[in-house]
Parts: structure tokens; sequence; C-alpha cells
């Protein structure tokens, strides 16, 4: 970023992504403080009861949202958090990334892992197509017998295991 920071025009500005932040992290707060009063903050007999300390962690998240709120009200108006062409390389990473978390239930982790490795070595990386072929393949299958074979632990499978018999 340069110069001093406030043009208008360089990216979205520090206040309003400090009160994005504060409003998104206070509806997670209030919601781990609904949720701990259904499961009840008291002690019972045995301890504290189920939602004992989610509710002092959500209170706490409640109290932090209202310091960040209060701060993001005392700063600037101007002052720029990040221009624009940062926050495209930011999402040229995140963007694959969620769809990937999305994709995991529906066609299983290897799957998504082989699309996953693919895309960021041909799209940001730009490595020939037979090198991102054998490590986009070649990674999740030694993820697959690392973890399923010989560790014995099961990852998220999708309908191409289902048909190998896995």
């Amino acid at each position: 970023m340069s110069g001093d920071g406030n043009a208008a025009d360089q990216g979205p500005a520090h206040r309003t992504i400090e009160l994005a932040v504060a409003a998104g992290i206070g509806i997670f707060a209030i919601l781990v403080v609904y949720g701990a009063l259904q499961a009840g903050i008291g002690w019972g007999f045995e301890g504290p009861k189920a939602g004992f300390f989610p509710f002092i962690m959500g209170t706490i998240l409640i109290g932090a949202t209202a310091m960040n709120l209060w701060h993001a009200f005392q700063g600037s108006r101007t002052k720029v958090f990040a221009d624009w062409g940062a926050l495209k390389q930011v999402g040229a990473v995140t963007i694959p990334i969620a769809v990937y978390i999305v994709l995991i239930p529906f066609i299983g982790i290897y799957i998504s892992s082989a699309i996953l490795i693919a895309y960021f070595m041909q799209r940001i990386s730009s490595y020939g197509v037979v090198r991102t072929a054998l490590v986009s393949i070649g990674v999740p299958l030694v993820t697959f017998f690392v973890f399923e074979r010989w560790f014995l632990v099961a990852l998220p499978k999708g309908p191409l295991e289902a048909m190998l018999g896995y």
C-alpha cells in the first residue's frame, strides 16, 4: 500500500472492516450465550452444568465485541484497511479453500484435495500439466494410504471411494 492510506478508492475503510468483524463476533457470542442458557448455566449436584463454561466464554466475547465496537467508532473514517489488489490476492486463496470445504461432504476429501491441489498448481503457480497431475493425484493417494491403511483413521469419503468399496 503506497501513500498515506487515506484514499477512499484504494480499498475498504478500516472502520468498516472493524465494525463488520465485531458484528460477526458479537452475533456468534450471542448464539453461544443463548445455547449455554438452554443447556443450563447453574451449578448442579455433580458440578457445573453443561452451559456454564460456554456461557462465561460467550459473555467474555460479548464484552470484547463491545470494546471492539467502541474502538472502531473512535478510529478514523478514511484510513484504508487494505488495497483492493491485496484483497484480491487473499480472495484468490480463500475462495478456493471455501469451495474445497463445501465439496468435502459431497465428493470426499480425496477428490476435493486433488481438485484443490490441481487448481493451485495451475492457477497460482503455473506448473506444467504432467507435474500437476502427478502431485494432485499422488498427494491424496499417499494421504489415503497413510490415514486409512496405516493409522486406520477414516476420513470423509465420496462416491468414488464407495464405488471402489472403501
